[in-house]
């Protein structure tokens, strides 16, 4: 019987479905048009897991601020990921986790170009705070560090 249960085993792992081999996320990211650093970012979540489709625009601050994402919050670029508003070089962890917890904000910003982060050239000198967002809501408060 001990054979028959290493065949029913085998046969369950090959017809039962995979866990965790998720679909990729989807973003639209949007950028200026001159900004390379943007697509360093799209290139990475690409390797961690998502679709990223990226739009130039001129319109960014505009893009931002009607997501909700103050003007002294704003990173470099704006993502829009399963319902949320993702504004700069967040990393990839962060963001699956947003889409995972589904937390009631609007969003979150990783304010400015910080050297290291995901995309960035240069050394990461400290820990990256990355805010919560809530449009017409109260003022930032840290969503996770990294």
């Amino acid at each position: 019987m001990n054979r028959m249960s290493r065949i029913a085993a085998v046969i369950a792992t090959l017809v039962l479905p995979l866990p965790a081999l998720a679909e990729p996320i989807a973003a639209t990211l949007y950028k200026n048009p001159q900004c390379s650093c943007c697509e360093g970012y799209a290139a990475y979540l690409r390797d961690n897991g998502f679709t990223v489709d990226v739009k130039p625009t001129n319109d960014l601050a505009q893009i931002s601020a009607e997501a909700g994402v103050p003007a002294e919050m704003e990173g470099c670029h704006t993502m829009f990921v399963d319902g949320y508003v993702v504004d700069g070089h967040v990393p990839a962890d962060i963001v699956k986790k947003l889409v995972s917890e589904r937390p009631a904000i609007t969003g979150i910003t990783l304010p400015g170009m910080p050297m290291g982060s995901p995309g960035m050239g240069g050394e990461k000198s400290g820990p990256f705070t990355v805010y919560a967002v809530i449009k017409n809501g109260p003022p930032p408060v840290v969503y996770a560090e990294e």
